[in-house]
């Protein structure tokens, strides 16, 4: 009896603590989620809105060429980005785990720095330094490695930049967090045991952080692929991205049903990574 009425208590007290959670992610996720997914299935209005009829217009319409091209060029910028950032992060994250305690606390410091400047006003600079007349060019031309200043603004390659700019820290934060926790004495035993250092890498390091590559991974390709700020400044109209087409489907062409079939197929884009994520974490743990 008595056991019984303390499990009835802790039952109770775990719900009390758990409601403000439930309530916040019902309340701003799965309503949200089930409204666009609603919208998704029924047609657009003559003057915008949706009109509350059944259809499978908006999802056929995403096997059109245009669209998926779009769809296609958007992953394909993103895992872009998501490789170079993991080429550029891995090596600057290592090498800030393996400094001493003030520099390190300084290097950790200058990766956040970017967070306090205003994400449009960081990518607004580009155009700065990507424009004909800007710093790369140039640069470019003071060197004569080029004779005429390159077309580099408005064009994919700028659209990669920015994107590179913009989510390199999500990916060093989190392999840092991993490498700041790595014992490097085992790196030291491989070596004891005969291992190069290549060896050494492939066989001890990186295993050891691969939680850190994954979750900086996805912390990078999540918002790259449904990215539409960047691509409107850096790319102009001729880089369109899939974040850039569900925009205008919602603000210009008042085509809910059809942005809200956008955002679930970009959902469903972004959720392959992340269940990645929890299978190898499982199994890590």
């Amino acid at each position: 009896m008595v056991k019984s009425t303390v499990e009835s208590r802790k039952r109770r007290s775990l719900a009390f603590l758990l409601f403000p959670a439930t309530f916040w992610l019902l309340l701003f996720f799965i309503v949200p989620l089930l409204m666009v997914l609603l919208y998704s299935f029924l047609q657009r209005g003559t003057y915008g809105g949706v009109v509350w009829s059944f259809s499978l217009e908006s999802y056929q319409r995403l096997a059109s060429e245009l669209y998926l091209g779009v769809i296609w060029r958007s992953i394909w910028l993103a895992l872009i980005t998501t490789v170079a950032c993991l080429i550029i992060g891995y090596p600057l994250a290592f090498f800030i785990a393996t400094c001493s305690g003030r520099w390190r606390n300084v290097l950790v410091l200058l990766v956040i720095i970017p967070f306090w400047t205003n994400f449009l006003v960081r990518t607004y600079a580009w155009i700065v330094l990507l424009r004909q007349e800007g710093v790369f060019n140039v640069a470019l031309q003071n060197f004569q490695i080029v004779d005429a200043p390159l077309n580099l603004l408005f064009t994919p390659f700028a659209v990669t930049v920015g994107l590179i700019y913009g989510y390199l820290p999500f990916m060093i934060l989190p392999l840092y967090a991993t490498m700041e926790r790595f014992n490097f004495s085992l790196v030291e035993a491989a070596h004891d045991l005969g291992a190069n250092d290549i060896r050494s890498f492939i066989r001890v390091i990186l295993p050891l952080t691969m939680r850190g590559i994954i979750a900086g991974t996805i912390l990078v390709f999540v918002p790259a692929v449904g990215a539409f700020v960047t691509p409107d400044i850096l790319g102009g109209a001729k880089t369109l991205m899939v974040g850039n087409l569900i925009q205008n489907q919602f603000l210009k062409a008042r085509n809910w049903p059809f942005g809200s079939a956008l955002s679930m197929l970009l959902m469903a884009v972004v959720l392959v990574p992340v269940l990645i994520y929890f299978r190898i974490s499982e199994e890590t743990s």
